[in-house]
């Protein structure tokens, strides 16, 4: 199958979790893996990407998006359920951001479903828009550990939060057949042929994510999609303007909830790890100011020229469609859009109304923010 990642061939788990659920169904489907129950696993173990961690995690699984007080942050809610990323994608924040450099997934699911339903029962008035793909991508592991079952059936459940499982693979055999409510959005993150050729090529092809996102629109599931980041080429108009149009060939605009825009950004420390691991890599070529999040950011009109032509051939297709820029300020969204979110009552009210407004979700949540 076109962007199956290749699955681990060695499982290390923490004491106390080797008869967990999480276990027992990796024992299920990687019969030929060699599973060691190890004390304690070290935070700074050799890298290998065919070995696959579970671990006891003692943090806190629901996190706020890490925004910053100087751009307007989507107000999203991160379900931190495991750490690290096999695609290698070349301008992957995780090289610079984690320690850790192996595959590592939670053991302990039971503690994580609770902390969730505290918090959206501590909460029933807020319409909790919560997702997976920050810290490592939603579905990576999926085929092995079937989590997405248990994520969607839980969130089936409630009455005022939406899940959003945000991929660039092609692992979405395990949502078909579930009764999802569509309380859980499929989204993916996707990119120009020619940045997705040269700085994703362990990702599934754009072929095969829009082909995986076909099959989610049919099991009813609502879609949603990311351009994250947008890279400054040579011809990138062309790039960009050919992977929309296949995307809105391949779905329904009305099944969209929403469409992300955020132009290439890196804190310095990105920069030496992108030059040692992928030489040939061509993100770090354009032109760079430090913003005031202390992020390396194209100048500011690359940015709007880039976020215009994405919009205007966006609204062409679906004048309603939810589209938001991730991490960016007034100036921005006004010379993009005309307006800054704060004339619509906030980026989180205008993701909330655009939740309900295409998953369907009437009840429970107010339609203010705490």
């Amino acid at each position: 199958m076109d962007g199956l990642v290749k699955p681990p061939r060695k499982v290390l788990v923490e004491a106390g979790l080797e008869d967990g659920e999480l276990v027992r169904c990796l024992r299920s489907t990687l019969p030929r893996a060699d599973f060691r129950v190890l004390e304690k696993i070290s935070d700074r173990s050799s890298f290998d990407p065919e070995v696959l961690e579970v671990v006891d995690f003692r943090g806190r699984f629901l996190k706020s998006c890490p925004g910053t007080r100087h751009y307007h942050c989507c107000g999203y809610q991160i379900l931190h359920f495991g750490i690290q990323c096999t695609l290698g994608c070349s301008y992957c924040i995780l090289q610079a951001y984690l320690n850790q450099p192996n595959l590592q997934i939670f053991g302990n699911w039971e503690a994580l479903f609770t902390e969730i339903e505290e918090k959206l029962r501590a909460q029933p008035s807020r319409l909790h828009r919560i997702g997976t793909g920050e810290f490592t991508d939603s579905l990576l592991l999926d085929p092995w550990t079937g989590f997405s079952r248990r994520l969607v059936s839980f969130f089936a459940r409630q009455p005022n939060a939406v899940l959003e499982l945000k991929t660039k693979t092609n692992h979405v055999g395990n949502l078909r057949g579930l009764d999802h409510r569509r309380r859980t959005i499929a989204a993916w993150s996707l990119n120009a042929p020619y940045i997705r050729g040269r700085e994703e090529t362990a990702a599934a092809s754009l072929r095969a994510r829009l082909e995986a996102a076909r099959a989610c629109a049919r099991w009813g599931y609502p879609l949603a999609f990311h351009f994250d980041p947008l890279v400054e080429y040579p011809r990138w108009k062309d790039g960009y303007a050919r992977i929309l149009d296949r995307l809105l060939d391949s779905a329904d605009p009305g099944q969209i909830v929403w469409i992300s825009l955020g132009c290439f950004r890196f804190m310095p420390s990105l920069r030496s790890a992108v030059l040692a691991r992928h030489p040939r890599s061509g993100v770090l070529l354009g032109e760079f100011v430090r913003g005031l999040d202390g992020k390396m950011r194209y100048f500011r009109d690359i940015r709007v020229e880039m976020y215009s032509f994405m919009v205007e051939r966006i609204r062409k297709a679906d004048p309603g469609l939810c589209v938001y820029l991730c991490m960016e300020g007034e100036d921005i969204w006004r010379e993009v859009f005309g307006f800054q979110p704060g004339e619509k009552g906030g980026l989180p009210a205008m993701l909330d109304r655009a939740a309900r407004e295409r998953t369907g979700i009437e009840d429970g949540a107010s339609q203010k923010n705490p």
